[in-house]
């Protein structure tokens, strides 16, 4: 919410046009799906999956410290495929039209604590519909961080750059948590809720899964080197923690993504929904392997706008995408991996800081900033 509305210059009218021309790209792609997309994921998991059991392999080995180097690389990459360019986009349903029963989002599960029916809810239904509400979008700061400089200020958001830190490092259990509205959720009263009660005992499922996989089972398999494979696995987890923390960071909170009120958002057409999703994400530049490593989220522009387009077709929808934001002579924010991460962990400590010139608002805008 910036004094200056970047988009006050355009018509009720033109936003529409925008729409209608957002909408032409997406059709376009649609028609064009075809066996080379198809192609293009089984590979990917094919070589996600013979990546991971070699570096597993070799981690069988790791009381010597190459193997152990060797091993935690490798699975640290594979890690990452799992989360980013895999599960991410195929519980998108971004493959769902090839109509293969092992490749699709109402069957995949993926290497990650949280579930995979709750993330699809709070991602896919509830950022991806309401992208940088504040009080609507729990991708925004993820519940734990002041996001916008009109959010009443709280001694508590001193620490919230501690508190990113932390949720970086264990971010696959942070967003279980908000998967599960933890924080509103933690009353006596909802506690008891059956609904809650049974998506806890999902999650507790799921954590269990993962740890027995990750910590008893392969280090047990590796029989003299089982601390040297624990302390590889815990570390291929904090890498893949820290990496898609950063890359989704660097879709929705460096300097110059705009952030929403609720009320803005009432009356919403499919125009405004597209425009909202251009103001509030920003790109990653860089490689083709930057590209691949991120998920394609690197294009997260793209992906807001057609988060159910497969990712291999990101690069060569962006070109057109940016040209509309040059024809509406909108901002579109980009930059390289090192630029977004500064820029997003400066705006997290100015806002751990109170406003040096604190703003007068409307007493119901206060209110809702409050609530949020």
């Amino acid at each position: 919410m910036t004094a200056i509305d970047p988009t006050a210059h355009l018509t009720a009218e033109q936003i529409e046009e925008l729409g209608r021309e957002l909408d032409a790209i997406r059709d376009e792609v649609i028609a064009d799906r075809g066996e080379k997309d198809a192609a293009y994921i089984r590979k990917v998991i094919s070589a996600q999956r013979k990546l991971e059991l070699a570096s597993r392999g070799v981690l069988l080995f790791s009381f010597f410290p190459p193997a152990w180097l060797i091993g935690t690389a490798g699975l640290s990459v594979a890690k990452i495929m799992d989360n980013m360019e895999i599960g991410h986009n195929i519980l998108h349903g971004q493959w769902d039209w090839m109509r293969d029963p092992k490749i699709h989002s109402t069957t995949w599960e993926w290497d990650h604590v949280s579930p995979a029916d709750q993330w699809k809810h709070s991602h896919n239904e509830l950022h991806h519909t309401y992208t940088n509400v504040i009080g609507k979008d729990n991708d925004l700061g993820y519940g734990i961080m002041r996001v916008d400089e009109d959010q009443e200020w709280h001694p508590f958001h001193l620490g919230q750059p501690l508190w990113n830190f932390v949720n970086a490092c264990f971010f696959e259990y942070g967003i279980a948590a908000y998967d599960l509205e933890l924080g509103k959720n933690l009353s006596k009263h909802h506690r008891k809720d059956p609904e809650f009660r049974a998506r806890a005992r999902a999650v507790g499922r799921k954590i269990r899964k993962q740890v027995l996989k990750d910590y008893v089972i392969h280090p047990l398999l590796s029989g003299p080197s089982f601390l040297p494979t624990l302390a590889a696995t815990f570390t291929a987890n904090l890498v893949r923690n820290l990496w898609s923390h950063s890359v989704i960071m660097c879709g929705h909170f460096p300097e110059g993504v705009q952030v929403f009120e609720r009320r803005s958002i009432e009356g919403e057409t499919r125009g405004q929904w597209y425009l909202r999703q251009m103001m509030g994400s920003a790109n990653i530049s860089g490689s083709k392997a930057v590209h691949f490593m991120t998920g394609n989220l690197s294009h997260q522009i793209e992906h807001h706008l057609f988060p159910d387009l497969p990712s291999n077709r990101y690069a060569e929808v962006a070109v057109k995408v940016r040209a509309l934001f040059e024809k509406y002579e909108l901002e579109y924010v980009t930059g390289p991996l090192p630029k977004q991460v500064f820029s997003a962990w400066r705006k997290v400590f100015r806002l751990s800081l109170p406003n040096r010139r604190p703003k007068v608002r409307a007493p119901e805008r206060e209110k809702e900033l409050v609530a949020a």
